[in-house]
This record gives C-alpha cells, structure tokens and sequence, in this order.
C-alpha cells in the first residue's frame, strides 16, 4: 500500500521549484547599455580615422583646385658668330574667366557632401552596433526562457523517476518525459551557441568584451508622429550629402561656361653682345589659346550632366524615403500594439494555464505530462511575446535610420 501522502508532498515539491526556477529567470544581472555601445563603438579610432581621411581627401581637392598655377622661368643663350644673344623671361598663367573661383565653390560643396557622407556613416554604424546589441538582447531573453523550462524539465523528470519506481506513473509516460526533456536540452544547447555568437559579433564592434551582457528592453517606446519625423526629413545625412553634391555640379557648370581663355603674362630681359657693342633690353609677352576649335563644348555639356544627374538623384531619394517612411512608421506601431497585446492576451494568461495545471495536480486531477504540456505552451508563448518584440525593434531601427534620429 503507498503512502499518498508522501506523493502529494512530492507533487507540491514540483510546483514550489517550478515557481522558483520562474522567479529566478526574471532576475537578471546589469549590463551593457545601448548608449553605451553606441558611445564606445562610434568612439573607436579606426572609425574616427576613416572618417578624417574622407574630409581630408576632399579638403585636398579643393586646396589643388583653389592653388594658383605655378610661373614658369625660361632661359635662353643663342650665338651666331661674333652675336650672342641671352635672355630670361618669368612668365605667370591668369585666370580671368573667374573659372578657378567657381571650381573653388564646387570643390567647398564637395567637402560638404564628405562631411555629410561621414554622419551618413556614423548613421550606418549606429545601425549596425544596435542591431547587434538588440539580437544578444534578443538572444538573452530567449535562452533565459529556455534555461528555465529546461530545469523544470529536469525537476519534474527526477520526481517521475521516483513515481515511476513507486508505480505511480505508466512506462509510456516517462519515456514521454524523457523525450521532451532531451528536446529542451538540444534547444538550450542551441540558444546557449547563438547567444555566444551575439556576444562575439557586439564584442567585435565595440573593441571589447560584453561578458557581463546587455541591458535594456527589447521592445520600443513609439515613434515620434509622422509629420514630426517628415518635417526632419531634409536632415538627413544621404539627403544632405546629395545636396551638397547638386550645388558642387552646378558651379562646375558655371565653370565650364566660362569660355574666356586663360591669359599667360611674361616679363623679363634681354642682352646682345656683338663684338664690344653690348646692348641690355626688357621682354614683354602676353599669350593666350584662340577658341576656334576647343571652345569647352565636352566639359560644358558633361558638367551640365552630371549637375542634371544629381538633381535627379536627390529628388529620387527624397521620394522614396518619403514614401518609406510613412509604411515603417505604420508597420512599427502595429508591432508594437500586437507585441503589447500579444503579452497581455496571450502570456499572462499562459501564467494563470499553468496555475490551473499546477492545481489539478496537486488534487490529484491531472496527471504530470497535463503539467508538462502547460510549462511548454507558456514557453511557446513567451518565445512569441520575444519574436514580436524583437520585429518591433527591428522596425524601429530602421525608422531611425530612414530619419537619421538615434538615441543618444
């Protein structure tokens, strides 16, 4: 004859480990920040030095283009017989069309673009390190969960060992037992090696270890409103990049209409001597190209282009992120309200399926694998709850790189 109530105390022994292995899953240690990966990894100097070098090229460009040319000294000796001529001239290029001013401005409007260029990549990086902080974020939650369901897994396991030595329980229902446990175990083991993966791919962008993990919440607060994130829209670094570059094409087309020619002033001496008659003189000279064939008509019309071009890039981007941006901003608030919904609908009263479970077994209603069943929905819900969430995050990312508007 067996003591029921020794299996009843043993039925209460599952329920109370159960309830602690839930309440220790939701401690979770401090962590990594997303500011703080934002800051250290945008602070990095091997991404501070790209940058420099970016603006330093274009600053380069413009200090070639707004140089004077340099003079040019000629020298010359000439002796015929008893004459012997030699003279010296310093002759200086001038531009009087005002075409190197006006590819000064296109090469200023370029440092611009290269500057914007530079917060267009800071904008990509942003996105790249939040992405990467978010999916360990993502990684922890989901091996926490798992960790958790797991262990009960165990617990329940090693009490249905000693039932099953009592008789209490069926042969088919252990080794039903033992399957689910080893597919809770894979599916550990599986979390445990994507979330060490996560942890590596964040510890390479921020330049050190995340051991201690990351802290935040995954799902997202809601986008400023539509017309606020519009009205900013100009701002954004791609957008101002292309601006930029539109303004440079149109002053190197005003440069290439400037078909005045490029004047070449000389001054300089002269001397003869012939025999004991030695004779000194000054040298004047003034030259300058005749536009009869060349007259600027490729550089004009290949400015005229490329100006035409960017005009037309700049409006292009400007439409597609317009209309990108009002489907990611209506995409993220029904996220986030399916998310928010989903855990209030769906997890929270996965919570009170489990109680109930939790109590028919106690009474002796329902049998182990009942309460099995009812940690493994909750577990599926959870999982869910952790998906949705992570979508919504995603989503938001993206809005906030659409508008060049990352938290700080």
């Amino acid at each position: 004859m067996y003591d029921h109530r020794y299996f009843h105390r043993l039925r209460l022994t599952i329920v109370a480990l159960a309830l602690g292995l839930c309440a220790g899953a939701t401690q979770a240690g401090a962590g990594l920040t997303e500011a703080e990966a934002l800051r250290v990894g945008l602070a990095r100097p091997e991404f501070s030095d790209l940058l420099q070098a970016h603006v330093g090229e274009a600053e380069a460009e413009a200090l070639a283009v707004g140089t004077w040319a340099n003079p040019t000294l000629e020298l010359t000796r000439d002796k015929t017989g008893a004459t012997r001529e030699s003279a010296w001239q310093v002759a200086q290029p001038l531009d009087l069309s005002g075409r190197r001013g006006l590819r000064a401005d296109a090469a200023r409007h370029r440092i611009r673009a290269a500057e914007a260029d530079n917060l267009a990549r800071r904008n990509e990086r942003a996105v790249e390190l939040r992405r990467a902080f978010h999916e360990l974020l993502r990684t922890q939650e989901t091996e926490r969960a798992v960790d958790a369901w797991s262990a009960r897994f165990g617990t329940i396991g090693r009490v249905v060992d000693k039932l099953a030595r009592a008789g209490e329980v069926a042969g088919y229902d252990r080794r039903r037992l033992m399957r689910e446990r080893h597919s809770a175990e894979a599916r550990l083991a599986e979390t445990r090696a994507d979330l060490a993966r996560s942890r590596a791919r964040l510890a390479a962008l921020v330049g050190r270890n995340v051991d201690e993990g990351a802290a935040g919440r995954l799902l997202p607060e809601p986008p400023p409103p539509l017309p606020a994130l519009q009205a900013a829209l100009d701002m954004r670094p791609d957008l101002t990049a292309l601006a930029a570059r539109v303004d440079g094409a149109q002053a190197d087309h005003a440069a290439a209409q400037r078909n005045l020619p490029e004047l070449t002033v000389g001054i300089g001496g002269k001397r003869v001597d012939e025999g004991v008659l030695r004779e000194n003189g000054n040298l004047v000279m003034l030259a300058f190209s005749l536009p009869i064939f060349d007259r600027q008509q490729a550089t004009d019309r290949r400015s005229a282009a490329q100006a035409m071009a960017a005009r037309a890039e700049l409006g292009l981007a400007r439409q597609r992120a317009e209309g990108e941006l009002a489907g990611l901003h209506r995409q993220l608030m029904q996220l986030i309200a399916a998310a928010e919904r989903y855990r209030g609908e769906a997890v929270v009263p996965s919570a009170d399926l489990v109680r109930i479970a939790e109590t028919a077994y106690r009474a002796g209603e329902t049998g182990v694998l009942e309460l099995l069943d009812a940690y493994k929905g909750a577990l599926d819900a959870e999982l869910t709850a952790i998906d949705l969430e992570w979508k919504a995050r995603a989503a938001r990312i993206e809005l906030d790189q659409l508008t060049g508007n990352h938290p700080q």
